[in-house]
């Protein structure tokens, strides 16, 4: 597995210091899923910015209305 080499301020060596108060078997675990998180975190909010950007067109576009309400006619309600 490749390995990271990084400096940490000294109230974050700290926090990772203590690693097993939060139920971390080490350093490493607790970086990884801090670092999985964050990853989430930024797809969530790519996510987000891709639904606004879609909903303002769909906002401006009478013909996507139109083409929506067309698809929906005859689904049960």
């Amino acid at each position: 597995m490749p390995e990271a080499k990084f400096n940490l301020t000294p109230d974050l060596f700290e926090l990772l210091g203590n690693y097993k108060l939060y139920g971390f078997n080490d350093m490493s675990a607790m970086v990884k899923a801090a670092l999985m998180q964050f990853k989430e975190e930024l797809e969530l909010r790519n996510i987000t910015e891709s639904a606004d950007l879609y909903a303002e067109v769909y906002k401006e576009s009478s013909e996507l209305h139109e083409l929506t309400e067309a698809a929906v006619q005859g689904w049960p309600e």
